[in-house]
C-alpha cells in the first residue's frame, strides 16, 4: 500500500525552469509603460499592495500580463465569479500559449446540502452534481503548481477554501522511471490507495487497466491522454503518453509522476487515527443526547455516523 514518504530535500520539479514568454502583437501604449514599470518596482521591492485603475477598455489585462512577464514569478488572479474568471482564462491563455495558464472554480453545477427535520424524522440526503471537466481542470493546476514554475491560476473565491493538505497531497505521489524495477501489483495498489480505480472495460479520467505486461493510467489532470508503462518482468522498459481515444502514441516519456485522483487522499494511518476519534466522540455526544431525552435525534446521528464510518473504513 502506497504511503507517504517524507524527505528532507525539496521535490525536483518535473517541468521546472520555464520562463513566461507572452505573445502579442501589441506594444504597451498611454500611461502602460508607466503603470508596468511602477507595478514591477513595486513588486521587486517588497511592497505588498498594490492597486491598479483604469477604466474598462484601457488595457488592465494586458497591463498586469506584462507583469507577470517580468517579474517572472507565478500568478493568481481572482475574479468575483465563474463567467469573469473563464474570460480571464481565456485571455490569459492567448497571452501565455506556451506556459501553463489554469483554471480553478467550484466543480459543483448542483449543491444541495444534507439536512435533519427532528419532528417528523426526515431526513434529507445531500445532492450534488460534480462538472467532471472542471474537476479535471482543478487537479490540473494543482499539479502545474507543484511541478512547474510558469504557472498563472485563473481562479474564483472557491479558491480560498481548504482542499486538503498540501503535503499529504504531495507525498502520497508515484514516481515511475524508465529502466528502474518495479512490481505492477504494488504500482496497482499504489493506484488504488491514491483514489484511482480499475476498469478494463469502460476506461475513463482516474482509472487504470492492466493489458498483458502493459498498465495503462488515465491520470487525472490529463484530458484524451494516458500513460502506458511496458514491464518486462519487473523492469519498467517504457512510458508511451497515448490517445485514449484512438489508442495512437502522441510522445515518449522517461519520467512520470501520478498525482492522486482527490485532493482530499488520505494516508491508511491518518484515516484510522481519525475513525478511532469519530469513534470517540459519536459516544459523547450519543451520551448527551440519551441524557436529554433525545432519543430520536441520538438514533439519527448514530445510525448515520455508523454508515459513513463503514464507508470510510472500506473505501477511505
Amino acid at each position: 500500500m502506497l504511503q507517504p514518504t517524507k524527505s528532507d530535500q525539496p521535490r525536483k520539479k518535473l517541468e521546472g525552469g520555464k520562463r513566461f514568454v507572452m505573445h502579442t502583437e501589441f506594444e504597451p501604449a498611454g500611461d502602460q509603460p508607466t503603470a508596468i514599470a511602477e507595478l514591477v518596482d513595486g513588486i521587486t521591492s517588497g511592497e505588498r499592495n498594490q492597486v491598479l485603475l483604469g477604466a474598462t477598455g484601457t488595457g488592465k489585462t494586458f497591463t498586469i500580463a506584462k507583469v507577470i512577464e517580468e517579474t517572472q514569478r507565478p500568478a493568481i488572479i481572482l475574479a468575483p465569479n465563474k463567467t469573469l474568471a473563464a474570460q480571464l482564462y481565456g485571455e490569459m491563455k492567448g497571452f501565455f500559449p506556451d506556459n501553463s495558464v489554469e483554471y480553478f472554480v467550484s466543480f459543483y453545477d448542483y449543491y444541495q446540502p444534507e439536512a435533519y427535520v427532528a419532528r417528523t424524522d426526515t431526513f434529507i440526503e445531500k445532492d450534488s452534481a460534480i462538472n467532471e471537466q472542471i474537476d479535471r481542470m482543478r487537479h490540473s493546476a494543482t499539479r502545474s503548481l507543484l511541478e512547474r514554475d510558469d504557472v498563472i491560476i485563473v481562479a474564483s473565491v472557491s479558491c480560498i477554501y481548504g482542499i486538503g493538505s498540501p503535503e499529504t497531497y504531495t507525498e502520497m505521489t508515484q514516481d515511475l522511471i524508465c529502466g528502474e524495477n518495479y512490481d505492477q501489483r504494488e504500482i496497482m495498489q499504489g493506484l488504488i490507495a491514491q483514489q484511482y480505480k480499475r476498469s478494463d472495460n469502460a476506461f475513463a479520467r482516474g482509472t487504470f487497466r492492466v493489458r498483458g505486461d502493459s498498465l495503462e493510467i488515465w491520470p487525472s489532470h490529463l484530458e484524451d491522454r494516458g500513460w502506458r508503462l511496458s514491464l518486462f518482468g519487473d523492469e519498467l522498459e517504457g512510458i508511451t503518453e497515448f490517445d485514449t481515444l484512438t489508442g495512437a502514441k502522441t510522445a515518449k516519456l522517461d519520467k512520470v509522476r501520478v498525482y492522486a485522483n482527490s485532493h482530499y487522499v488520505t494516508p491508511r494511518p491518518t484515516l484510522l487515527q481519525a475513525i478511532k476519534h469519530i469513534k470517540q466522540e459519536l459516544h459523547h455526544r450519543l451520551k448527551y443526547f440519551n441524557d436529554e431525552g433525545k432519543l430520536l435525534e441520538a438514533q439519527r446521528l448514530e445510525q448515520r455516523c455508523r454508515f459513513d464510518l463503514e464507508m470510510l473504513e472500506a473505501s477511505g
